[in-house]
């Protein structure tokens, strides 16, 4: 497993992603919820994923309790992550909402709550107070956002008063984009960019070649519209040359692209214990400088096609 440094803290370059620990929208039933999502997250640890995200909206609070449950015993060995709504982001509004996710969690202390998207009726300043509390009380240990752009990031960062250490993105070879803005101003100012959907819901798991084949929420994307798969092939087959010049899969590919960047830490889900282990397995890809440069040009062309 490879490491990225966070604040001081060796975490892992890929984590587990839980928005889908008992949600309906993925379809993925009450056996996965209960059962497979905690020896999930139990084998994520055992394989040297520490970074384990969720966040109070998912399911409603399930997957924060799904999460709790399974860690019990394991907390030393995890990097738990949560996110909040600022929907009303006063101190006391968003203290109540972190202890609300601790109880969930059955733990004492956050290791990075993030702010999940940013509200445009409210100044970073409002929202950020409030975290400044957290952290004095050591109810949190390090402060990030998720969904700010890098205004909206740097703001952050000043209204907090010290580091705001991670931005969450929508990252990967089907959205690049953080791969020009967010990704150098964090090498810059030694942050981190935390990759969500990095395979994209699967469309870059060399699995999905016709819209009938995605499910539950995946039927909504228009990633995988039948024009857009079209579009996708020239990504497709680099992503699949790659893979098998490496005798790797085109996820591992996928991965490797993300966290060869050396600051950005990518949290996919799983739905089985093997496709856990081909996620933790990507971590150990090396990418050669043009492979990885091939992919990026790709990517862009692929995204500026379908703007």
């Amino acid at each position: 497993m490879r490491y990225v440094d966070v604040d001081g803290v060796s975490a892992s370059a890929i984590g587990l992603g839980t928005w889908q620990f008992g949600s309906r929208e993925w379809a993925y039933g009450d056996d996965y919820a209960t059962r497979v999502a905690p020896a999930i997250v139990r084998r994520a640890l055992e394989l040297g994923m520490t970074v384990i995200d969720t966040a109070e909206v998912y399911a409603l609070g399930r997957s924060e309790r799904i999460v709790g449950h399974a860690l019990r015993g394991h907390r030393d060995g995890a990097f738990v992550a949560t996110k909040f709504l600022p929907v009303l982001p006063l101190s006391s509004i968003v203290e109540r909402q972190a202890r609300g996710s601790l109880r969930r969690l059955d733990i004492e202390t956050i290791d990075l709550y993030q702010v999940h998207w940013p509200n445009p009726f409210a100044p970073p300043g409002t929202t950020m107070s409030g975290l400044r509390r957290l952290l004095d009380q050591g109810l949190v240990r390090r402060v990030g956002v998720s969904n700010h752009s890098l205004d909206r990031w740097r703001a952050a960062e000043r209204a907090l008063g010290r580091p705001v250490v991670s931005n969450q993105v929508r990252f990967s070879l089907a959205d690049p984009r953080p791969h020009w803005s967010l990704v150098p101003y964090a090498r810059e100012r030694g942050r981190i960019v935390i990759a969500y959907s990095p395979l994209a819901q699967g469309f870059l798991s060399g699995r999905v070649d016709a819209p009938h084949r995605v499910s539950g929420i995946r039927r909504a994307s228009p990633l995988f519209r039948a024009s857009t798969l079209r579009r996708a092939r020239p990504l497709f087959a680099a992503i699949g040359e790659i893979a098998d010049a490496h005798g790797a899969t085109p996820s591992q590919v996928a991965l490797a692209w993300l966290v060869g960047h050396g600051n950005v830490i990518a949290i996919p889900g799983a739905r089985t214990l093997e496709q856990l282990e081909e996620n933790a397995a990507a971590a150990d890809l090396e990418l050669t400088v043009v492979e990885h440069a091939r992919l990026a040009t790709l990517a862009e062309r692929f995204q500026a096609g379908g703007r």
